[in-house]
């Protein structure tokens, strides 16, 4: 059913308990695992503090992809119990829009991702990401927030 399965990672609380859903699929279906953390904002926000030369700038994005990739190890890749069906993928830009482009080039059949929480009038202003997703996939997604205390109709 699922071959390949697209997991959104912001490294917060409900992404780690999505993974588990995504990771439990993939596992499930035999199907290759895409773990997607996307940077968000201007490329190199340094430069608008001082000037550095592009081959610090360079250095500098090198040292930030490789941190990326130990939080991602610290907090999905050695949960993984054995799993090797996986690819990391680190993207530059807006978020819900980097999510799509990566569903439609390779061929994602089910997208995991978790809510964010956003608030107030960062949402109002920006919208959800998970939302925006959503409302763009070309394939089904699983949006997963946190288990909360038993919800009682009033």
């Amino acid at each position: 059913m699922f071959k390949k399965i697209l997991f959104i990672s912001d490294f917060s609380e409900n992404s780690r308990w999505a993974f588990t859903y995504a990771l439990n699929f993939a596992k499930t279906f035999h199907a290759k695992l895409l773990i997607l953390h996307v940077i968000r904002g201007q490329k190199y926000p340094e430069q608008l503090l001082f000037y550095l030369p592009p081959e610090k700038l360079e250095e500098q994005k090198t040292f930030k992809m490789e941190e990326l990739k130990r939080e991602l190890n610290t907090y999905y890749l050695k949960n993984m119990e054995g799993f090797k069906e996986y690819e990391v993928l680190l993207r530059e830009g807006v978020a819900f829009y980097e999510i799509i482009q990566i569903t439609k080039e390779e061929f994602v059949d089910l997208i995991v991702m978790g809510t964010y929480g956003k608030k107030g009038i960062e949402e109002f202003l920006f919208g959800s990401t998970a939302e925006k997703v959503l409302g763009e996939s070309p394939c089904p997604v699983l949006i997963v927030g946190l288990l909360r205390e038993k919800f009682i109709m009033p």
